[in-house]
């Protein structure tokens, strides 16, 4: 069956993360097309990159990126739940992604955001970095908005038709993942760079 990971993106104290993700997990579990897991990067904590050659060029050699790498690799898309910091992305969640590549590769992921503007900007940047990695992002996405789905900033009371557009989100990437399959079952990483060249991982930017 299909593996999905939800990616709780923020580990900052006081956090609202938790509770949106621990709803995008019930709203999952009570279909039948996918497992669906929570995975929280406090229990994964990073350096920020510390790896002496670009994470194409793996295995890695240190432990905390390998451990890292081993809890991503299972996994056939993911939902990546995110709150939006000064119009980005956390960049505990950006570091978390650049610690891999070949475990992101051709899988699909979706977005679940939120914000005072429903971090529609964190899911701006995070679509660039993950179609650079050779991830398929869905078109779908839930905003959720800090001002409107959160009784006093705190408290997650969201609104019926985020379960509509979160469903909507999940057919996308269980669909997806499974029809990106035969893509995965090898690990040819080679792409063709915007002047026609072959190459080796993502971008050449990670080659220097």
């Amino acid at each position: 069956m299909i593996r999905i990971g939800i990616i709780l993106g923020s580990t900052r104290p006081n956090r609202n993360g938790p509770q949106v993700a621990q709803w995008v997990l019930a709203t999952a579990s009570q279909r039948g097309d996918a497992e669906f897991e929570l995975i929280d990067l406090r229990d994964h904590p990073l350096p920020h990159l510390d790896e002496p050659a670009p994470p194409m060029f793996g295995p890695s050699i240190h432990e905390h990126t390998r451990a890292w790498a081993e809890r991503i690799a299972p996994f056939d898309g993911f939902v990546i739940v995110t709150p939006e910091y000064n119009g980005g992305a956390p960049g505990v969640l950006k570091n978390a992604i650049d610690h891999l590549c070949a475990e992101w590769s051709d899988k699909a992921v979706g977005f679940v955001s939120y914000g005072a503007g429903g971090g529609a900007r964190a899911v701006v940047q995070l679509r660039t970095v993950c179609g650079t990695l050779g991830m398929a992002d869905v078109g779908y996405q839930v905003a959720i908005s800090l001002l409107t789905d959160f009784e006093n900033y705190t408290t997650f009371t969201p609104r019926d038709h985020h379960v509509t557009g979160l469903n909507k989100t999940l057919d996308q990437l269980v669909a997806w993942s499974a029809a990106l399959a035969p893509l995965r079952t090898g690990t040819d990483t080679t792409h063709i760079d915007s002047e026609g060249d072959r190459y080796v991982g993502a971008t050449i930017a990670e080659q220097l």
